[in-house]
């Protein structure tokens, strides 16, 4: 795991970051709002998403997520906004969905402790041994987007424990 999240006091803010944050950035950052209210630290987080490119931006996440999300109980409402660099000024967390994203995120890296803010999703996840990212579920079917949300339950599980 990372150094920044050895220090809970310190972290405040969380963003998660996809390809065009319309799937699985918006789901993560709903899934774990969720998560962190059920158990009432709402006071310590703050979390967003963002996409490495700009093609969806200021769109609503992709309508068969949203319908997914839906059936698990989750409202995936947020509007699509492009990752900025100033966006390591602001969270203390950033966390890619796969390695192209975290590649991506590393190469808009200011700085060493620019670097140290980023993770990779499945580096929290505790039931899915045989995932190393979560994958991009925009060009497959229903059950892409049902893994997708699988994962991230588990993932933001894994890495609320963490920091807390």
């Amino acid at each position: 795991m990372n150094d920044i999240c050895s220090n809970m006091k310190r972290l405040k803010r969380i963003l998660f970051v996809c390809l065009g944050n319309i799937c699985r950035s918006p789901a993560a950052e709903e899934i774990m709002r969720h998560q962190i209210e059920l158990r009432g630290l709402q006071a310590m987080f703050e979390v967003d998403s963002a996409g490495i490119g700009h093609w969806h931006v200021g769109e609503l996440p992709d309508p068969r997520m949203r319908r997914h999300g839906a059936r698990h109980g989750y409202d995936f409402t947020s509007r699509a906004r492009q990752f900025s660099p100033s966006d390591f000024d602001r969270f203390q967390l950033i966390v890619g969905m796969d390695a192209s994203n975290v590649s991506d995120l590393q190469s808009m890296a200011r700085s060493p402790y620019d670097l140290r803010k980023i993770v990779c999703m499945a580096d929290y996840l505790r039931h899915h041994p045989m995932h190393d990212n979560v994958p991009d579920p925009y060009y497959g079917g229903d059950a892409g987007f049902e893994l997708v949300i699988e994962l991230l339950e588990d993932a933001c599980e894994g890495l609320l424990d963490s920091l807390v």
